[in-house]
């Protein structure tokens, strides 16, 4: 007997009062966002499949428990949410952009722990990646086809190749920057791949940039106008590939992030980042168009990155990685890709090794790392030999 189910974790706001009574958030909010989308009660009472009587019930019990008006209804405008209700679903949408991450790797090692509860246990392929458009995506499908699953945990690029390399995993998630900073971003993964024992499948290319506020109130027009006073920035997490491609271009700039309100800050998704943007709690972010589209951004490019699965060049021709590849260039997925904004679905699928993906980039970045490796050696060893001269006699 195998397992036929697909383990998944949700967040919801609940409102509790003195006496213990539990006000459920969920339906409500849905209602909510239903209504933003279509301007009205009713196409939101189709969009949510409830009855018109159902969600006037939802709507004023809301409204009693929070003391505030949330819709603003007319003839001629339909219905449109209040300030409040405005902020109180920004709000909601933050929590599930932080959270989405968790909750998903929590429910993979939830699936793995209940899979191990029956006899017969299906093999499946181990990733580890940053949250991202394109991989979510790829996991929604991989999981709902007859065939093995995925299971993902939501890692960053260095520990997700880390964890390849003590075979922890069966694929890594990273991204690199077109351009001058290609060089530099490879450094910093060198340690974890090598030519001969790693190749490279291609997911697709995405567009990263400023979220900006729409009409940018603030004249946001590139990183350097981050240091203005009145400005708020939001970034990525310690770890994050994004936030260390930031780091970079600051200090192309000559700009000292500590003049940067807000530069301490962590978000572990693009859509957080842009959620913090369009809700007022900051003035701006960096992540991929897809997100600053979603949220109704206005979105100022920065570079583009090309992301990819690395993998152990024996495992390529395992029946699972050869099933995934297969998926990468189903239809329906290339359809999903192409559709996401700011992203490039040529050549998804391809295999390259390292030299074929970056060429001479990588191999001045091989001697680059090869020579501070030795330079950390010989310094090691002198000081280890001053050591040895200052206590022999």
């Amino acid at each position: 007997m195998t397992y036929k189910f697909q383990a998944r974790l949700n967040s919801e706001w609940v409102l509790e009062k003195p006496s213990g009574e539990v006000f459920a958030l969920g339906e409500t909010l849905r209602l909510l966002s239903a209504v933003e989308a279509s301007g009205n009660i009713t196409g939101a009472c189709r969009q949510c499949d409830m009855s018109y009587r159902h969600a006037w019930g939802l709507l004023r019990k809301a409204e009693k428990e929070f003391g505030m008006p949330l819709l603003e209804t007319s003839r001629r405008q339909g219905s449109k949410l209040t300030e409040f209700a405005q902020h109180l679903l920004w709000a909601n949408r933050r929590v599930d952009a932080r959270l989405t991450p968790t909750l998903q790797s929590i429910a993979s090692e939830l699936q793995e722990e209940l899979e191990g509860l029956y006899p017969e246990s299906r093999p499946k392929l181990r990733l580890h990646a940053s949250h991202g458009f394109a991989v979510e995506g790829l996991m929604q499908l991989a999981n709902h086809e007859d065939m093995s699953p995925v299971e993902l945990r939501y890692r960053t690029a260095v520990e997700g190749l880390a964890a390849l390399n003590r075979g922890d995993c069966d694929l890594a998630g990273f991204q690199v920057p077109v351009g001058q900073f290609e060089s530099p971003i490879l450094e910093h993964y060198g340690p974890w791949l090598d030519d001969d024992r790693h190749c490279l499948i291609y997911l697709a290319q995405r567009d990263t940039g400023l979220f900006v506020q729409q009409g940018n109130p603030k004249n946001i027009h590139s990183l350097a106008d981050l240091i203005k006073p009145d400005v708020r920035f939001v970034n990525r997490q310690v770890g994050s590939s994004t936030r260390l491609l930031v780091g970079l271009m600051l200090d192309h700039l000559g700009i000292n992030p500590d003049h940067i309100k807000g530069y301490d800050s962590g978000e572990f998704t693009h859509m957080a980042i842009a959620a913090h943007v369009a809700s007022g709690m900051a003035d701006a972010g960096v992540g991929v168009e897809t997100a600053a589209w979603r949220c109704g951004l206005s979105f100022i490019p920065l570079a583009k990155e090309r992301y990819f699965f690395a993998v152990q060049r024996d495992s390529l021709e395992n029946p699972l990685m050869q099933q995934l590849l297969a998926l990468l260039v189903d239809p329906r997925y290339l359809d999903y890709v192409s559709e996401l904004v700011g992203y490039d679905a040529r050549d998804i699928g391809k295999v390259f090794s390292l030299k074929q993906a970056f060429g001479r980039t990588w191999k001045d970045q091989v001697r680059g790392s090869a020579a501070r490796d030795m330079s950390a050696r010989r310094n090691a060893a002198r000081g280890a030999q001053n050591k040895f001269s200052m206590v022999s006699p």
